[in-house]
């Protein structure tokens, strides 16, 4: 399964981006999947998950209520809505199953100015 991340840009705190993550394949309606970031000199962490049906939905706490994962299995496309983006928000988006595979793209990179 390949991944494409999309979206990322710079944006002043408080505003908004999208990201979308576009996968190639036939299993990716059937995968939990996730959204993952890493800023500079930090490890990788989770940010949000969600089911394979999108029933359900899990997320950092330090992301709950600003930010929103979904998908759209028809088009094997997961997003991520990022709300009230805060400076410490800035990293590089990937998306990947959940728990994670070796197989991650090339992300997208968020940038908030204060």
């Amino acid at each position: 399964v390949q991944l494409v991340e999309s979206g990322g840009g710079l944006v002043q705190a408080g505003g908004s981006l999208r990201l979308s993550c576009v996968a190639s394949g036939s299993t990716f309606s059937v995968n939990v999947m996730g959204w993952y970031r890493q800023a500079p000199g930090k490890q990788r962490e989770l940010v949000t998950a969600i089911t394979s049906n999108g029933s359900g939905t899990n997320y950092a706490a330090s992301v709950k209520g600003r930010f929103t994962i979904s998908r759209d299995n028809a088009r094997n496309t997961m997003y991520l809505q990022m709300n009230s983006l805060k400076p410490e928000d800035a990293a590089v988006y990937y998306c990947n199953t959940f728990p994670p595979s070796g197989n991650w793209g090339q992300g997208t990179q968020v940038t908030v100015s204060s």
